[in-house]
């Protein structure tokens, strides 16, 4: 039997431009909110969660977005970007890496494998573009996500600046060679 969960590469559409943007806002809330002030929190969803800015996300073709539905039900997703240069030395060549820009997964599923079946599914599609490199950059004070990618193999490379509102935070910058 098979399982009721489906993980898709999602349509290029204004329907699931506004599902991303829910889902989005929703679990960046509910993960950063705790640690952060407010306005700066309103201001980074405005910003990153607005129905245009994500479709225009879904419009760009280096971009693809994996959708976890349970029923009909979007229950997580993943951003992938081909061709990143987070983490890489200036002037070095950003083909054959893919970059994890968000993994999300609802509150109510964290903790049920979701994630893993996402960051598996992430994998393949890096193998997919033939990807040697996959990046990704995570709040250095998100220890379970930390945790998660080093389960993944994935190793510390560096550090950058993460605008959140008027704040700026420490991204670990994280790679695993594939």
């Amino acid at each position: 039997m098979s399982s009721p969960l489906r993980i898709t590469v999602a349509k290029r559409t204004a329907s699931v431009a506004a599902q991303l943007t829910e889902l989005g806002r929703q679990t960046f809330q509910a993960t950063f909110a705790a640690d952060n002030r407010p306005e700066d929190m309103a201001t980074y969803l405005a910003e990153n969660f607005s129905l245009e800015k994500q479709l225009a996300e879904l419009q760009d073709p280096q971009t693809t977005f994996l959708l976890a539905h349970m029923q009909q039900e979007l229950v997580g997703y993943a951003k992938l970007s081909l061709n990143s240069v987070l983490g890489l030395e200036e002037g070095k060549p950003a083909t054959g890496r893919l970059e994890i820009e968000r993994l999300y997964v609802r509150e109510d599923w964290l903790g049920t494998g979701l994630g893993a079946t996402l960051m598996r599914r992430a994998i393949e599609e890096a193998r997919t573009h033939s990807c040697r490199t996959i990046v990704l950059g995570v709040w250095e004070h998100n220890r379970r996500a930390v945790e998660f990618y080093k389960r993944f193999g994935f190793k510390e490379i560096g550090r950058h600046a993460f605008q959140l509102g008027d704040d700026v935070q420490n991204d670990l910058i994280l790679r695993k060679g594939l």
